[in-house]
């Protein structure tokens, strides 16, 4: 079947005129860039080869348990990159040079993953689409979970709430092994790849080289040259555990939480609102204080800034929160935030357990 795409309303609100022009006035006055500046690229060289380090301290220590604390260390260095390096690369944030974008967004292929699949699932249909059912692939668990009152509630989901953290950190194991490769087919059949303008063999046939360069380092090369086969595998999970387990837990609390909208087209395939507003009203922010938790996971505490302004590096998102929190007060528009981390997992915690007990309107 055919992507069939929504629209929202195309109205140029003013609340929508007023916040472009005070957050152009910032970097103006400012006068900086809206790209990447120097933290940035010493954060991104930090956590790349603190990953790649720690894969390469793997070869002289890996014939007791103290190699696991490794293979967690690079689950750390996998989401640190993920969210704070190859996200920003792949939103064309990361610098106006589109070569060097490429250059950092191509290391989630070294993490296992596909910046093609990525850049779809992602940039298109999750930004676009913001937990709108059957649109956002981020909502489309299958039958596993329930994350919109949209989606058919069935016996297994009163349990969500207690067996979701379990299964979160399977996400990029998933990613790694056959996702990738179900998805490049269903983007091919729904003419994703040809908006993309790119085509389905030669995408099929790089995806499985770039798996084969993958598993050739992260995982055959160690089967091959450390002693004990099975730490190997033991390693290899609690790597992509880690990795997972954070991943979801970051974006589930930026969405799928009580105070957010999960919305339906009508008939005729509208939103009726613009799609700033659909932003705000389906996105939240947490921990806004959290130095250290912003640095880590690449300002993504800041998901109202990131959704409303995905091609602005992340670096610069607390300084606009400020100026996007006044101007949806100016207009009376909801902006929401959770105090920490842990208020927002629990709040997570507390949506999926009523999305699994009730048949919300």
């Amino acid at each position: 079947m055919n992507f069939q795409p929504v629209a929202f309303d195309k109205t140029k609100s003013l609340f929508v005129k007023t916040l472009k022009k005070r957050v152009d006035d910032y970097f103006k006055t400012n006068k900086i860039s809206r790209y990447a500046n120097f933290r940035m690229y010493f954060k991104s060289i930090s956590l790349i080869t603190f990953y790649f380090g720690s894969y390469a301290t793997l070869y002289f220590f890996n014939e007791s348990f103290l190699s696991l604390v490794l293979w967690f260390m690079m689950g750390i260095g996998m989401s640190g990159i993920g969210m704070s390096v190859m996200h920003d690369a792949n939103h064309g944030a990361y610098s106006k040079n589109k070569n060097i974008n490429k250059f950092f967004g191509f290391f989630i292929t070294f993490l296992g993953g596909s910046y093609i699949n990525w850049k779809i699932q992602h940039n298109v249909l999750h930004h676009t689409y913001t937990n709108i059912s059957s649109m956002d692939e981020d909502l489309d668990s299958g039958k596993l979970f329930r994350f919109s009152p949209d989606q058919k509630l069935r016996k297994h989901h009163k349990y969500q709430h207690l067996y979701a953290w379990f299964l979160y950190g399977l996400m990029t194991i998933q990613w790694s092994m056959d996702k990738d490769f179900l998805q490049l087919v269903r983007y091919h059949k729904k003419g994703l790849l040809k908006i993309q303008k790119k085509n389905f063999t030669k995408e099929m046939f790089l995806l499985v080289i770039y798996k084969i360069i993958y598993y050739g380092y992260v995982l055959i090369l160690p089967l091959i040259f450390f002693k004990t086969w099975w730490l190997v595998l033991l390693g290899y999970f609690t790597m992509h555990y880690t990795c997972g387990l954070i991943l979801a837990v970051v974006f589930q609390c930026a969405h799928v939480m009580e105070t957010n909208e999960f919305k339906s087209p009508n008939s005729e395939r509208v939103i009726k609102k613009n799609w700033f507003e659909h932003q705000l009203n389906t996105t939240c922010n947490f921990a806004m204080n959290s130095r250290l938790l912003s640095w880590f996971i690449g300002g993504l505490n800041f998901q109202i800034e990131h959704h409303l302004f995905p091609n602005i590096c992340h670096v610069h998102y607390k300084k606009l929160s400020k100026i996007v929190q006044s101007t949806a007060k100016d207009f009376n528009i909801p902006y929401k935030s959770y105090k920490n981390m842990f208020s927002a997992v629990y709040n997570h915690y507390k949506f999926l357990k009523h999305l699994g007990s009730f048949n919300v309107a």
